[in-house]
């Protein structure tokens, strides 16, 4: 077996810290969000993505990547949000097999009017905090986070 190298006082730090945020964070954005729109940020995270889609729709697998969900996991969501009459489930021209999640004119009301206060929290729990001469090593920093755990 390789041998591990100890964390450095930095390193270990930084994973302590990015621990905390990992687990905190999302409960924290979640709660804002059920709040101030009655809206899970999961849910509201489907109609975003929607809502920036050709047409307002997307296939299933394709919603459920862009979001990072499983596909069971978009299924429930989506079925959930379709029970609100936010987003419709359409079988794609030619494909028997799959579908598409389809935001309704309800749903893109409703993203409209939560994406504000989903920017007030995002500045408040996050953006806020991060002074401006430091932005863009961290999105460089975070963005390289990204890539590497979106292909795992």
């Amino acid at each position: 077996m390789t041998e591990v190298r100890e964390l450095s006082a930095d390193e270990d730090a930084l994973w302590r810290a990015l621990g905390r945020v990992v687990h905190v964070l999302p409960r924290l954005l979640d709660e804002d969000m059920t709040k101030a729109t009655g809206l899970s940020m999961t849910e509201y995270a489907v109609l975003h993505v929607l809502a920036e889609a050709p047409e307002h729709r997307l296939r299933m697998t394709e919603l459920a990547s862009a979001t990072a969900l499983s596909a069971s996991r978009m299924t429930r969501v989506v079925d959930g949000l379709a029970r609100y009459g936010l987003v419709t489930k359409e079988k794609p021209p030619g494909d028997a097999r799959g579908s598409a999640a389809v935001l309704t004119e309800e749903g893109l009301r409703r993203q409209r009017e939560a994406a504000p206060r989903h920017t007030a929290s995002a500045r408040r729990r996050v953006l806020d905090h991060v002074p401006p001469e430091d932005l863009a090593a961290a999105v460089r920093v975070l963005q390289r986070l990204a890539d590497h755990t979106s292909g795992s």
